[in-house]
């Protein structure tokens, strides 16, 4: 009889075993209920590797070159009926006269001129080509948020970042009090260039009137002043839907992630970034997921205006992924206002290379509307 019991204990203590080797790994439930909210989280000051320069500050000695949609006037000094106004096709190509086709953009005026003239000189002797630029259409900068008139603008002259709010129509004020600070937030606004978030301070520059803020523009620049009323969390990286999350009270790490309907296939969940304030002076946040989901550790409270990131691999440093991470909200604000203002509805969101095993490519904000990115 002790031999039997003896075999059904040890039955039934395989099967237990057997039971706990074989527990599935913890999924994602956006209902499940964490122990307790922490409402203080650690984050860690980045101090920007990039400062504004003199050169910043000074308007663009460089000759002027010339890019497609361009306006020309042409003509062939001391010729009757040879003056013509064309523009540069979206080849880079200008048509005129009899000299056909000839390669235009990248083009200084001159440049194009004696182009013109050794094409044409077959037809005319010795021609001298005259060329006015009309209208530029080549460069342009993005003017986002809140504004009376954003949209895209031509970089016609050399232009600051003050004169391209009041060719915008200032800052969106309040009707009555005419207040700037009630719509735009100063304190979240950018210049972003090439990608990159320029170092300027915007309450400086507007408030204080600090010209040492006031770059010139180049072409491709996107200026976004966020309102300062509504609020959100961007969510990006490896979960399944990269989103703009409406800020609520109380809206926890776990309930912005369950937004985006979960992390996605490969998500590294160990090492989640949270980054918090201006993108031009960031703090960051490293929380374990993993050890939410688990009961393990507590859920975290985060703020309107927080970017949550989650990793496809692990990292080395704060800063180097930090620097990815900037990037690539910079892209997805870039990509998102750009398109909402050019009325088109794309959920834009972005996936950045990590590491040596790496998601999709960031792709480079675009100077008009395009499809959605990841």
């Amino acid at each position: 009889m002790l031999r039997l019991c003896l075999t059904v204990f040890s039955f039934v203590a395989l099967l237990f075993l057997a039971g706990c080797l074989q527990a599935p790994e913890p999924t994602f439930d956006a209902y499940a209920p964490t122990l307790k909210v922490e409402e203080t989280t650690e984050f860690e000051s980045i101090e920007p590797d990039m400062k504004i320069t003199p050169e910043m500050l000074e308007p663009s000695t460089a000759a002027y070159r010339l890019g497609p949609g361009d306006i020309l006037e042409i003509e062939v000094a001391e010729i009757p009926g040879t003056l013509a106004r064309t523009f540069i096709m979206p080849d880079g190509m200008v048509y005129y006269n009899l000299a056909g086709g000839v390669k235009a953009e990248g083009l200084t005026v001159q440049g194009l001129s004696d182009a013109l003239a050794q094409e044409l000189s077959r037809d005319y002797a010795e021609p001298v080509v005259n060329i006015t630029l009309v209208e530029v259409k080549s460069r342009r900068y993005w003017m986002l948020g809140r504004v009376y008139n954003p949209g895209l603008y031509p970089l016609r002259q050399p232009t600051t970042l003050i004169e391209s709010i009041a060719m915008a129509g200032g800052l969106f004020s309040a009707r009555f009090s005419g207040s700037t600070e009630e719509l735009a937030d100063l304190g979240h606004s950018i210049v972003i260039r090439d990608g990159e978030v320029l170092p300027v301070d915007f309450t400086k520059l507007i408030r204080d009137g600090d010209m040492t803020q006031n770059i010139y523009l180049q072409h491709n620049d996107y200026i976004y002043l966020p309102s300062a009323q509504a609020s959100s969390v961007l969510l990006l990286g490896r979960v399944n839907q990269p989103k703009a999350v409406s800020y609520k009270d109380g809206l926890t790490l776990t309930e912005c992630i369950a937004y985006g309907l979960g992390p996605a296939q490969k998500a590294y969940l160990s090492q989640v970034v949270i980054v918090r304030g201006s993108l031009r002076e960031p703090q960051v946040a490293v929380v374990d997921f993993h050890a939410i989901m688990t009961g393990q550790a507590p859920d975290v409270r985060l703020e309107p205006s927080d970017i949550v990131w989650i990793p496809q691999n692990p990292w080395a440093t704060a800063y180097d992924y930090l620097k990815q991470v900037v990037r690539s909200a910079a892209q997805a604000i870039a990509i998102n206002e750009g398109s909402r203002v050019a009325g088109l509805d794309t959920g834009a969101s972005v996936s950045v290379p990590v590491g040596a095993a790496s998601a999709t490519a960031a792709p480079q904000p675009v100077a008009q509307p395009a499809a959605g990115v990841e």
